[in-house]
């Protein structure tokens, strides 16, 4: 493992034969999160899609983080910049901006996960100033994003609302991820109550956590932000993720763009 102070952080742009590797490391997603159906079907294409606006990091020649955001239009009839459905709703609209041609008006994070090894070392702040960087560079003054709180899970009967509000003796938020982005200039605007929704038979949910999904009701899962929602007779559970929206001043750039402009 190398030196923090070694680790290069980049977009995508500007090394795109990196783009087929950054999900070659090891990460502590809970198996269910990649059964989510938005994600599967738009998740692949952002970075090959949207380079400028996704970042990587290396240690030598090991890719050892990656951090993926996409724009949109917030602007057009029955959309927000913070919609409730959250992350799954921005991924879908970025999509199909970019086929449509739309010009996007702002820019939402989607994801900054880093390798085991290098988890504790500060790499996930770098990130996201790279990624707000990367986004300025696009020509826009916000980088949103629907935060998924990385302690959470140890309390899935909380309301989310309840637990964002939490603050240390600091002021600053008691959550290590909410904490990361209020440190970096974040505000914390509101809940995405619906921002994942993952549906699956109980035989999937079995697989998935290796628990036994017997009974009906609320299923503490771990590493799921609230409990799954188990009913037998249906052969369903659900589990609907609510998220964090944070917005986040881009840094500007001498060199920005106009905001219109995917390049």
């Amino acid at each position: 493992m190398g030196d923090i102070d070694s680790i290069v952080i980049t977009t995508l742009a500007e090394r795109p034969a990196l783009i087929p590797r950054i999900y070659e490391f090891a990460d502590t997603w809970p198996e269910f999160v990649h059964h989510d159906p938005v994600g599967g079907a738009l998740l692949g294409q952002v970075a090959e899609d949207f380079p400028h606006y996704c970042v990587v990091a290396t240690d030598g020649d090991r890719v050892v983080a990656r951090g993926l955001s996409a724009p949109f239009n917030a602007s057009l009839d029955g959309r927000e910049e913070t919609p409730d459905q959250g992350w799954d709703r921005v991924l879908v609209w970025a999509a199909r901006d970019r086929r449509r041609g739309v010009s996007p008006t702002v820019a939402s994070a989607l994801e900054i996960t880093v390798d085991r090894d290098h988890l504790g070392r500060g790499l996930s702040s770098r990130m996201l100033t790279a990624m707000r960087e990367a986004v300025g560079r696009q020509g826009h003054d916000v980088l949103l994003a629907p935060v998924r709180p990385t302690a959470k899970h140890f309390e899935p009967r909380v309301p989310m609302a309840d637990y964002a509000l939490r603050r240390r003796e600091d002021g600053l938020p008691a959550d290590p991820w909410l904490r990361v982005h209020v440190r970096a200039g974040g505000v914390i605007e509101k809940v995405a109550p619906v921002s994942m929704t993952i549906s699956g038979s109980l035989a999937q949910w079995r697989r998935w956590t290796g628990l036994p999904f017997d009974r009906d009701g609320d299923i503490e899962v771990p590493g799921a932000l609230v409990p799954v929602h188990c009913d037998i007779a249906h052969d369903r559970a659900v589990y609907v993720e609510p998220n964090v929206w944070v917005r986040h001043r881009a840094r500007p750039h001498r060199d920005a763009g106009p905001a219109g402009v995917i390049e």
